[in-house]
């Protein structure tokens, strides 16, 4: 039974039981119903609403997700629960979000376990609170702090929510006896129940002004976003309707967000990321295997970041660079990382030493004799790599995982260098390596399904959003963003300034423009990786002819002060430069092009179709697993935004038949082969299918 109901003396349970989360399914909100009829009618003077399990209700049944509604819907179980003419206390554990919050919101009284939180984190799914949360919630705690945990989606913990009044009770012990203990409390102080329905908001607390202050920084920290606006609109109907006027207003805003786009896309991105560390093919039998400590060598800024990541999970970590100076310095960064999250309140300082004190440092490959698994991230340079692994072979034991880090390098390669290569696998971190969630595991040829499974798993244990790739030039997200990075060089050389083509991408919701990533990452890091390459690997010298020629003039980007921007010293504001302009046309001449205005719908369709047709080519390769992955992988690596779903949801959003055609006009205005539509797109369009029908098919 999904919900029970049970009358000890004078108090009525209602108690609910959905494993694994207690998600709002239509049989949880009609057994809520049922219950509240029944507490209506029978002797109890208060009613106490817990769940068993892990956790109070933590959301909506996301298997009803893009399905209509069935009744009873959670607005009208809401509405039973505050009618109720006896107190109702809800009593939490766990977390109680969204919907749950909202269920909780419509009892007249909440009390949690000190290690509880709450929160309304629909925003994260394109969507808003629909049951009551935008019209409860700021009456109950105020306009400012209600439209920054809406906004933000951020759970807060039950302290913070008790300080807040949106906990009336905190308690640890058994919660069922204590919740049981303060509604006998209630009844012995006479308390009736109290409906947030009818709180009113002071007119003066929030004004005109404000709400649009506050419309202004959401623009800058959600930019392109609807739902975080709507919900600005709603909390506004909260202050200036009624109490029933307002929930219609709500719910008619949730719909709009329910049927958009961006939800549509942030819900991709939701499923993407639980399916993508699944890896078909592994057979259930294959168990990862056990990491308790790791090795990393190299104690760079990526390898520093590496380290970071694995001893905020409270997994030991050796770290070796060459040079005690190296070292040195590496550990020092890591120091400064920690610090600045205790200056930001992120961490405790006795939290960031706890951190500092996982990771040991070494100058001696055989301090990694008894590591379970070392990442090398050091130089991109195939000899140093195989070197590097050659000695790791000699040193590390039987069983142990050996990874790197490359971001481009051909694993089998390096595996190969080994005599074990079935335990060599990739780990492409992201840098800022603690920061960024992606991982992508490189498989290579001879990767063992156990050495897959555990970096998956392990990927998982770190906060990573693991995904597997198959071994290729820049794996998924590097090798598509050769294509990107083509196309901006290109119209730039075309006759798009800088400027002009970083703000097309980041007005369609990149995180940042193409060349100024460049600058951020430095222009010598790409200068010094195609000097390894022929000319036949480099391609189209227009391609890259302006970014040799800025490094060529000392131009690195940020860390020098210029790039394809000129950067101010203190505040590091980027400007237009002339001279990057003149070298601009230099080049033009130089390679017999020439210069027209670009619009804007031309940068932004030759950025976005580079991506996808290469997306088509990798997934029909096997490269990646899904459609999804690569989703996954642009939206955490590369800035693309969420609430377009990434490129390949984006392009099937589009229409398939449409983004070939856009394909192909391009490759006969060109010639260029890099415009040949990928075999798998013109399949899919042939055959009038989409990716999901491909998916379906193909696993």
């Amino acid at each position: 039974m999904l919900v029970s109901y049970q009358q000890l003396d004078d108090l009525g349970v209602i108690r609910i039981d959905n494993p694994p989360v207690n998600a709002l399914s239509q049989g949880v909100r009609e057994g809520i119903c049922d219950a509240v009829k029944l507490a209506q009618g029978d002797g109890t003077k208060a009613i106490v609403v817990v769940c068993e399990g892990r956790t109070f209700i933590a959301g909506a049944d996301i298997n009803e997700f893009g399905k209509p509604m069935q009744e009873p819907t959670l607005p009208q179980v809401n509405a039973a629960l505050e009618s109720l003419t006896k107190p109702v206390i809800a009593a939490i554990h766990g977390t109680a979000l969204g919907g749950g919050f909202e269920l909780a919101l419509s009892c007249h009284y909440r009390c949690a376990l000190t290690s509880a939180s709450v929160g309304l984190p629909e925003v994260t799914l394109g969507l808003l609170p629909g049951a009551g949360g935008t019209q409860r919630l700021p009456r109950l705690i105020g306009v400012k702090a209600a439209l920054d945990m809406m906004t933000t989606g951020k759970k807060i913990n039950a302290t913070e929510a008790l300080d807040l009044g949106v906990l009336d009770r905190v308690f640890d012990g058994d919660l069922t006896r204590c919740a049981m203990e303060y509604a006998r409390e209630l009844i012995t102080e006479g308390a009736r129940p109290r409906q947030i329905r009818d709180l009113s908001i002071p007119n003066d607390s929030f004004d005109k002004d404000s709400f649009e202050s506050y419309r202004g920084q959401l623009n800058k920290r959600k930019r392109g976003q609807e739902a975080p606006q709507k919900i600005v609109s709603c909390v506004e109907a909260a202050m200036g309707m009624p109490f029933k006027e307002g929930l219609a207003f709500e719910r008619s805003r949730f719909m709009e967000c329910v049927k958009s786009e961006q939800s549509a896309a942030l819900r991709h991105i939701f499923f993407a990321e639980r399916q993508a560390p699944r890896v078909p093919g592994i057979d259930k039998s294959v168990t990862p295997r056990v990491v308790q400590r790791i090795g990393i060598i190299g104690a760079g800024t990526m390898g520093g970041g590496i380290a970071m990541s694995f001893a905020n999970a409270g997994i030991p970590v050796t770290l070796l660079d060459s040079s005690e100076e190296g070292l040195e310095k590496g550990i020092a960064l890591i120091g400064k990382n920690y610090g600045v999250s205790v200056s930001k309140g992120k961490l405790s300082e006795h939290q960031a030493m706890e951190r500092e004190a996982l990771i040991t440092g070494a100058v001696d490959y055989g301090k990694l004799a008894d590591v379970d698994l070392v990442i090398e991230a050091v130089f991109e340079s195939m000899d140093v790599k195989r070197q590097v692994f050659s000695r790791l072979d000699e040193v590390c034991k039987q069983g142990a995982i050996l990874a790197t880090n490359t971001s481009y390098l051909d694993v089998n390669e390096i595996a190969a260098s080994t005599s074990r290569p079935q335990d060599v696998v990739g780990l492409h971190f992201f840098s800022p390596a603690n920061v960024m969630r992606l991982l992508e595991v490189v498989k290579a040829e001879s990767t063992s399904d156990e050495v897959v499974a555990t970096a998956m798993a392990l990927g998982k244990r770190i906060g990573k959003v693991p995904v597997l790739a198959g071994v290729c030039y820049g794996f998924i997200g590097n090798r598509m963003l050769r294509q990107y990075a083509r196309e901006a060089q290109l119209c730039m050389i075309e006759g798009a300034e800088p400027a002009q083509i970083d703000s097309v991408l980041m007005n369609f919701g990149m995180a940042m423009g193409p060349l100024s990533v460049g600058d951020l990452a430095g222009l010598d890091i790409g200068y010094k990786a195609r000097q390894a390459l022929t000319e036949k690997q480099k391609g189209d010298p227009r391609s890259y002819c302006i970014a040799d020629a800025l490094v060529e003039l000392g131009r690195l980007g940020q860390k020098a002060g210029a790039g394809y921007y000129k950067y101010d010293p203190e505040t590091r504001a980027r400007s237009t430069d002339p001279v990057v302009l003149d070298v601009i046309r230099e080049q033009a001449r130089k390679y017999g092009v020439q210069r027209r205005a670009l619009s804007d719908e031309e940068i932004l369709n030759r950025h976005l179709l580079a991506l996808i047709n290469e997306g088509f080519r990798i997934l029909d390769e096997g490269i990646a697993q899904r459609a999804g992955d690569i989703d996954v992988v642009y939206v955490h690596g590369y800035g693309f935004p969420a609430y377009r779903g990434g490129p390949m949801f984006y392009a099937g959003q589009r229409g398939l038949v449409n983004v070939l055609k856009e394909i192909e006009r391009l490759y006969e205005d060109t010639g260029e082969p890099y415009w040949a539509p990928a075999t798998l797109l013109k399949k899919l369009v042939a055959e009038d299918l989409t990716l999901n029908d491909w998916i379906g098919v193909n696993g």
